[in-house]
């Protein structure tokens, strides 16, 4: 939570810049605020997540180009102005005397970032791992995990690229055999999702690639069961947070999970280029770093941090990432990804042809929602968005035969964007994409 009215209007940029383009004093726009805090500190996050007052104050927070409607955040997340401000203090300051501030002064400070990342996630500062994205984190484990020819490691046909080439390779160069399957979207509870990896699970199974929730329809799996699932059955589960992480509130405790990697620069609004390992510490000696370290075989997380040199400016910022993060709110923030998904969701599904892809149910979903239209080509929808509304998304292949269109809004969208998005895609739909 806010732990002061100062802290959290720096943290929110409400600056003299931004102050004056509203005509008020910083004491005056402390006051306004202060006074909002104080009518809201005993409402619950569902009806802070509707306050438009609230989040005009986030709103605030990024220079971002409002020129176009950005409805892509889920690629990758704009960082508050507090975070960039970082970021350049950092650089320049590091860039005076690398050798020695970077090295010397600004690359002990990472263990603070580690620590804070660890208090978020619920273990031990030794756990995590500071890396440069959620591709890294994962690839250090599915090519350092012990396998061989002959095992098999099972995945669903909506697992990230980078990871199932990750498995492939394997597969041509070691033998391993990767085994995919689809399941319904949206399933009809999570135990479908549940049942489904254990109908697939055979004696050569040996790892388990999941993720958290899936970038395609933003399905959340249940994690914790599937890791209890496979542990009765001496199965690795390697988990994919790429969009979970500071997307909803979860704990590791809540996942029961081994391995978990994330990005920072997605939900968590860090900078880009960061990201985070976790790995259980009794299970860190089993896992070989993706570059090699002195005592690759050791258990010190930072055996997987061996990359040469980088700028640790980027990691350190990300402490303002954490600080804005806590100065909305977990529970806030996730709460408005999903009153945000359904204002748009809930509006279009009514328009005659249009399904959505994405369960409403909170433990199967959040800000994350794709949505498809019978009979209607819909990456042509996608472009003719953005070419005569400037509206940004992303078209994505569904396995295995949809296409649909994957919109993720943010704390900064404005009720009015979804409003100019919703009226765009009725147009279409009601006169034809030739109108």
């Amino acid at each position: 939570m806010i732990t002061s009215r100062r802290q959290f209007l720096k943290g929110m940029s409400i600056g003299l810049g931004s102050l004056g383009m509203f005509g008020l004093e910083q004491k005056e726009a402390e006051a306004a605020f202060a006074k909002k805090r104080g009518e809201l500190k005993n409402s619950t996050a569902f009806e802070i997540a509707r306050d438009e007052s609230y989040w005009f104050h986030a709103q605030q927070a990024f220079d971002i180009d409002r020129s176009i409607i950005n409805l892509n955040n889920g690629g990758v997340h704009p960082a508050p102005r507090i975070v960039i401000d970082a970021v350049k203090r950092y650089m320049d300051w590091s860039n005076g005397a690398p050798v020695l501030n970077s090295w010397r002064y600004m690359r002990p400070r990472k263990e603070l970032i580690r620590k804070k990342i660890a208090d978020m996630f619920g273990c031990s500062p030794e756990e995590i791992a500071l890396v440069r994205n959620v591709t890294e984190a994962l690839q250090i484990a599915l090519l350092g995990l012990e396998l061989k020819a002959g095992d098999e490691v099972l995945t669903t046909l909506h697992d990230y690229p980078s990871m199932k080439n990750a498995l492939l390779q394997r597969e041509k160069r070691e033998g391993i055999v990767v085994k995919t399957f689809n399941f319904p979207y949206p399933p009809e509870n999570l135990s479908v999702l549940t049942d489904l990896f254990e109908k697939n699970i055979t004696p050569k199974t040996r790892m388990i690639l999941l993720c958290h929730i899936t970038n395609l329809t933003g399905q959340i799996f249940p994690v914790k069961e599937i890791c209890q699932l496979a542990r009765k059955h001496g199965i690795e589960v390697v988990i994919d947070g790429a969009h979970a992480f500071a997307h909803f509130e979860f704990k590791q405790k809540d996942l029961d999970c081994d391995i978990y990697g994330a990005n920072l620069h997605k939900w968590m609004m860090a900078p880009i280029g960061t990201g985070f390992l976790y790995v259980k510490k009794d299970r860190i000696k089993d896992i070989w770093p993706l570059f090699p370290a002195p005592d690759p075989l050791g258990d010190d997380i930072r055996k997987f941090e061996h990359v040469g040199t980088q700028p640790e400016a980027l990691k350190l910022a990300v402490g303002e990432a954490i600080t804005f993060h806590n100065g909305l709110g977990g529970t806030n923030k996730q709460e408005r990804f999903r009153y945000l998904r359904d204002y748009w969701a809930k509006n279009l599904e009514k328009l005659r042809g249009v399904r959505i892809l994405t369960s409403y149910s909170p433990e199967q979903s959040c800000g994350i929602g794709t949505f498809t239209v019978d009979h209607m080509d819909i990456q042509k929808l996608s472009r003719v968005l953005f070419e005569k509304h400037k509206i940004y998304n992303i078209s994505v292949g569904v396995p295995k035969d949809t296409v649909g269109i994957r919109v993720t809004p943010s704390v900064y969208t404005t009720l009015r964007e979804l409003e100019i998005f919703i009226e765009a895609v009725d147009h279409y739909v009601t006169n034809g994409l030739s109108s």
